[in-house]
């Protein structure tokens, strides 16, 4: 399929038509990219999701441009994540820049052996364009464009919506409603909620222009530069020909006045030289703000992306961490949709993700703090790190151009079973699953592409496999009353060995081993969004099935 315009697509408006039903398992409010991975997710648990969106369009400008490796390890998952990256402009190097010196380089991806960069730079309205292809095309989904949410009732049960449309008016109920309409959130509004958190009293312009340039594909990030004096400035490279470039202002630059071609022009041409054949896509003025709800789940509405938590944009956390916020409620919900687990399981979705909102807020106030220092003690100190840091490790590390997005480890989460046997502190209880190359059949695959939605048993066998009985046991449905798969994870040498219908893959190159500190053998029980709950050095069903009640709050 070719690309199209996405920034002047009208998607078409569907009146209800008569007899449509009048409630839903699940409605989602907002098809935005959290909106929509919410929706594909729940699909993939074969659950049917209706989702409305006030507007009829995507997304105007790039806007959201960086999404991050576990981003794209979870659209991989739900079938859209080659696509991001065959478009997207893949980069793992930044550099940053203290006047008209560079003083750091860093790579994000240092190690060979992983299926996906560091980072893709795309833009958002092409993310948004291919999720919606791809809800559009499964039969679970159901999207409604221009139907705009303007009341929201609730009791034990259900959530009751009155939905707007230009046939007029309709009502619906719903189990379970995800609000993931964004940074302003009508639903939130409906609801008397409220944001908590802090402005910083200053204003940066994003423009994008197209020009043909050969920049490399990396992150450049500038200090005080000669073409922009006592500011900073960030330069992207997106798809098509396509640069972002971020221009701090300070508090008292004028947003109506910035965005005007005649200011935008001689900053651009400052940076890039005065010859240079710009063309302006997309200009826009904003501020940094860090803040969350109290609670993200309210009875039936559970909020998500923006609508739950916002951070500046320097970091790239806001819609990485949105796509990990429905990853990590999706399967959940799935559980509690099935009864196969209380509906206290989806209260662990806002312990664990209401801490990783604070973290990003944490790193994303940092950031700001050191790239707008508000005191000259402030700015000597960022001045003074920026000198040293080009020839001092020490110094690199208090380097703060926005700490990247990484996936937070929910190391101290009540679903996982503590350590009981010693395991490297390299990987943490409660950490992502890492990715590394398996074989099977013959043919190199990528290890997270076995982990699908539901519990994996994977039993690492350096040396020995375990006995038939345990398998058998492990195997058996009844025995965990859980969608569970056993895998193996076998040495070259073991695999001879191996009975015919047991499934498991071949660690060639010994690096998954190597990742997971097998040592002898260990056995991992990783969660459907591939966090590991629970770990051994030894195979016990008994063991994992205790881990498995507790990591589904079903004991």
């Amino acid at each position: 399929m070719g690309d199209i315009d996405y920034q002047t697509l009208q998607l078409e408006y569907r009146p209800v038509p008569p007899g449509a039903a009048s409630h839903w398992p699940v409605v989602v409010v907002g098809a935005g990219p959290v909106g929509m991975t919410m929706a594909l997710d729940l699909s993939r648990h074969g659950h049917r999701v209706l989702v409305l969106d006030d507007d009829h369009t995507l997304s105007i400008g790039s806007r959201a441009i960086c999404f991050a490796k576990r981003t794209l390890d979870i659209w991989d998952r739900l079938g859209v994540g080659e696509r991001m990256v065959r478009k997207g402009i893949s980069w793992n190097v930044g550099r940053v820049f203290f006047r008209d010196q560079e003083v750091w380089e860093f790579n994000l991806l240092p190690e060979a052996g992983h299926r996906r960069p560091a980072f893709i730079n795309l833009q958002q309205y092409y993310c948004e364009g291919y999720l919606y292809e791809q809800c559009e095309a499964d039969p679970n989904i159901e999207l409604r464009w221009r139907n705009r949410v303007v009341e929201v009732r609730q009791d034990a049960d259900r959530a009751s919506l009155t939905v707007d449309t230009p046939d007029g008016p309709y009502s619906l109920t719903t189990d379970w409603l995800i609000a993931c309409d964004g940074a302003r959130s009508p639903v939130r509004k409906m609801l008397g909620l409220e944001a908590h958190g802090q402005i910083f009293r200053d204003r940066f312009l994003i423009a994008d222009v197209k020009l043909e340039a050969d920049f490399p594909q990396e992150r450049w990030f500038w200090f005080d530069p000669p073409f922009h004096p006592n500011q900073s400035v960030l330069l992207h490279s997106q798809p098509d020909n396509v640069w972002r470039i971020d221009f701090q202002l300070g508090w008292d630059a004028d947003p109506a006045e910035e965005v005007k071609p005649e200011k935008v022009m001689p900053r651009i041409r400052a940076l890039l030289g005065k010859d240079v054949d710009v063309k302006l896509e997309w200009v826009s003025v904003y501020t940094f703000a860090c803040e969350r709800m109290d609670r993200f789940r309210h009875n039936r509405v559970i909020f998500a992306g923006d609508a739950a938590h916002r951070v500046s944009p320097f970091g790239a956390r806001g819609a990485n961490s949105g796509i990990q916020d429905v990853d990590n409620l999706a399967w959940k919900l799935d559980l509690v949709l099935r009864q196969q687990a209380p509906d206290a399981l989806l209260d662990t979705y806002c312990e664990e993700r209401q801490l990783a909102a604070d973290e990003n807020i944490l790193n994303s106030t940092r950031s700001t703090d050191f790239i707008t220092p508000k005191s000259e003690m402030s700015l000597l100190f960022r001045n003074t790190v920026l000198r040293l840091a080009k020839r001092h490790d020490f110094a690199r590390r208090l380097v703060n151009s926005g700490r990247l997005s990484l996936p937070t480890f929910y190391t101290e989460s009540s679903l996982n079973t503590p350590d009981s046997d010693a395991f490297s502190v390299a990987l943490p209880l409660g950490a992502v699953a890492p990715d590394g190359p398996v074989t099977q059949n013959g043919h190199t695959i990528w290890w997270l592409s076995k982990l699908g939605g539901e519990f994996v048993v994977a039993l690492f066998c350096s040396e020995r496999l375990p006995d038939a009985a345990c398998l058998q046991q492990l195997a058996n449905p009844d025995f965990h009353s859980l969608p569970v798969r056993c895998i193996l994870v076998v040495s070259p040498e073991l695999e001879g060995d191996i009975e015919p219908g047991v499934e498991y893959v071949v660690d060639t190159d010994a690096l998954l081993s190597s990742r997971y500190d097998v040592r002898a053998g260990a056995c991992y029980l990783i969660r459907p969004d591939q966090h590991i709950v629970a770990r051994w050095r030894d195979v016990d069903p008994a063991r994992i099935r205790s881990a498995l009640l507790r990591a589904t709050r079903t004991q």
